[in-house]
């Protein structure tokens, strides 16, 4: 004798529909959440693309008024630097307050701390006063790119936190426009609108000393042997050594 089957009880019948419409939600927002990931991937690819035509014509430009100026028996005067690369050379002892603060500000609180700095008047003054204790000079794209890529910390909720994912950059600078690690570059590299957010966002690198050590006299100025002080586009071989 066959029994009837048994109702199925309301409680149950609820939670049923209730996980059915649970994983038709994270379905529709997986799969919302892959489209959007596929345009950010493809306006990444756009702006890094741009990024790389611009920055030839830039170096082409160059290139056309050097051989203009060589042609014409003029001298070619590049365009002031809009950005140094600083990096602290010494350590705490025998520094005046005023310089130690001034450091302070910089975020270059130890030593072989590297930080970009925007070219001011105000910035080449503080310069100026601590130009014993550290070294700077304009840094080129291919050291900025480096230095991104192989050292680049940001700073997320005052933590340390390595540049690994687009994601980091863009829940930090994604409201100026500054969505992945190649519009970090651009806007450091060109000082561009929004530098001194992308600037403090990143962590103060932290260089190795550099590969076969530094000249003897380290505290002397560049220019007259030693490493302290303004180098110019000598900054890059020194970049590529403490890298």
């Amino acid at each position: 004798m066959s029994t009837a089957a048994q109702p199925v009880p309301e409680t149950l019948l609820k939670k049923r529909r209730d996980n059915a419409e649970n994983r038709e939600k994270l379905l529709k927002e997986r799969t919302e959440r892959k489209k959007a990931n596929k345009g950010k991937r493809v306006l990444a690819f756009k702006r890094a693309e741009s990024y790389v035509n611009e920055y030839k014509r830039k170096e082409r430009e160059e290139i056309r008024l050097r051989r203009q100026a060589k042609n014409t028996g003029e001298f070619y005067v590049p365009a002031e630097a809009k950005v140094y690369f600083v990096i602290r050379l010494r350590g705490i002892n025998e520094i005046a307050p005023k310089p130690r603060k001034i450091m302070q500000l910089l975020r270059l609180l130890q030593i072989n701390n590297g930080v970009f700095i925007k070219v001011t008047k105000a910035t080449a003054n503080m310069l100026q006063i601590i130009e014993p204790y550290v070294t700077y000079g304009e840094a080129n794209l291919k050291s900025v790119r480096e230095l991104i890529y192989k050292r680049g910390y940001g700073k997320v909720n005052k933590q340390r936190i390595p540049l690994s994912d687009n994601k980091i950059i863009e829940e930090n600078l994604g409201k100026y426009g500054v969505l992945s690690i190649e519009d970090l570059v651009h806007e450091i590299v060109t000082a561009g609108p929004h530098f001194k957010q992308a600037s403090n966002f990143l962590w103060p690198f932290k260089l190795s000393n550099p590969t076969g050590g530094f000249r003897p006299r380290k505290f002397l100025h560049f220019v007259e042997g030693g490493e302290v002080g303004k180098r110019e586009g000598n900054i890059n071989p020194l970049i590529r050594r403490m890298n």
